[in-house]
């Protein structure tokens, strides 16, 4: 990989491969986690205080990153290796290679590929035991005919990986020593990435979501999904999203770290952020949602419209082409198309406050600081700098004048 950021600190779903191996091996319950690096950038991602730390300086191949992990492990027990930038493996799987190796022996994970280019092959005897694995770059023609390949996860009681490794060379094409003598795995990220969002896909099946076409959805992060949920294509999933009961998600949205309670709509293109949608709302198409911001039930958010860091009271309506930034509305307001809360003043941000009940005309702005009590109504058009009173009628507009005579210029 053409990169010089650590291959276990790539994104996968969202998150770097790493974490995802850490996630599923905590699972687990294991007594230690020792994580061999070369690079201080992954130390420095993951301060989890949970974790040991190797390092291998100069990288000297996988039989040498053991044998470095090995001396801050606990001598007992069964030892689990695995990439960290090989995060599809389940947890079901992974503890059944540790069973395999409670009796003693040395259990490998292996699979057949139809193409195992760049694969190390899983060599066996006529009786069907494994006898060695041969890595691409040393593997004769008759054993890259292979099928099975190694998968770089194997497991066996902690004292039989230290007598094992201390026979192994390092007489071989790279000069490195191998894990694999002792009995690695590469995969092109993007291929990574859609087999991830393929399971990711499955699972959500499995839980009775509907998803349009399962191959179009992107989950960077955790989906929890209540009952007949449906996505439509091209939705990307980013953080912490939790989706109520018969929630319908438009085509094209982009959700990250969202709440959306049961029975709302988001229509296409619609991008909310850090934000809680309560029941029954309707958001978009083409709405902006962004952080901080809380919208009430059966609440409509408009096409082209923007929220910030705003609560939006039930019931309340913004329909189409409008701003509304660090504002507290109301309940039963109905915001008029291009209506703005002006609420920078170069310097400082200001709020705007509209009580219950609350009319307001296209085309208005509201200075902030500004507060529109309780049943008010404002005219089309309006600049909004004073308070506007309870139950009135408000209006700031020039005089509609016309001029007789006018002609309307000409090119010449």
């Amino acid at each position: 990989m053409r990169s010089a950021l650590p291959k276990v600190l790539h994104a996968l779903g969202g998150r770097p491969l790493l974490a995802h191996v850490l996630a599923t091996v905590r699972t687990l319950e294991p007594r230690s986690i020792c994580v061999v690096y070369a690079d201080d950038a992954v130390r420095k991602s993951f301060p989890d205080p949970d974790l040991k730390w190797a390092l291998q300086n100069p990288p000297n191949g996988t039989g040498d990153a053991l044998a470095q992990a090995l001396r801050v492990l606990e001598s007992d027990g069964v030892t689990l290796v695995l990439f960290g930038a090989d995060p599809l493996a389940s947890a079901i799987t992974l503890g059944k290679v540790i069973d395999c190796a409670r009796a003693g022996a040395l259990s490998l994970l292996t699979i057949e590929l139809d193409d195992p280019t760049g694969y190390g092959r899983i060599v066996r005897d006529e009786r069907g035991k494994v006898v060695s694995i041969a890595e691409e770059k040393d593997a004769s023609t008759r054993q890259r005919a292979i099928r099975e390949i190694n998968t770089g996860v194997m497991a066996a009681p902690t004292d039989a990986f230290r007598r094992w490794l201390a026979k192994i060379d390092n007489k071989n094409s790279s000069g490195e020593y191998y894990l694999t003598d002792v009995i690695a795995l590469k995969r092109d990220l993007a291929e990574l990435e859609r087999l991830y969002q393929r399971a990711q896909a499955g699972a959500l099946l499995d839980a009775g979501v509907t998803l349009a076409d399962p191959a179009r959805i992107d989950v960077r992060g955790q989906l929890t999904c209540g009952s007949d949920v449906s996505i439509d294509v091209g939705c990307i999933f980013e953080g912490e999203v939790s989706l109520a009961d018969n929630v319908v998600i438009g085509a094209h949205c982009v959700i990250r770290n969202v709440s959306v309670g049961g029975g709302t709509f988001v229509a296409p293109f619609s991008h909310i952020e850090d934000a809680a949608i309560g029941a029954r709302c309707r958001v978009g198409p083409y709405a902006r949602i962004r952080p901080g911001t809380l919208l009430g039930d059966e609440v409509h958010i408009g096409n082209f419209v923007e929220i910030k860091a705003s609560a939006i009271g039930v019931r309340s309506k913004v329909n189409h082409l409008a701003y509304v930034g660090d504002a507290t509305v109301g309940r039963d307001v109905n915001v008029g198309a291009g209506t703005i809360t002006c609420n920078y003043d170069g310097a400082n941000k200001h709020r705007t406050v509209i009580e219950d009940d609350v009319h307001i005309g296209s085309d208005t702005q509201l200075i902030a600081p500004v507060t529109v009590r309780q049943g008010a109504t404002i005219g089309a058009g309006a600049t909004i700098s004073k308070e506007v009173p309870a139950g009135q009628l408000t209006i700031s507009q020039n005089k509609q004048i016309t001029i007789p005579g006018w002609k309307r210029p000409r090119k010449g």
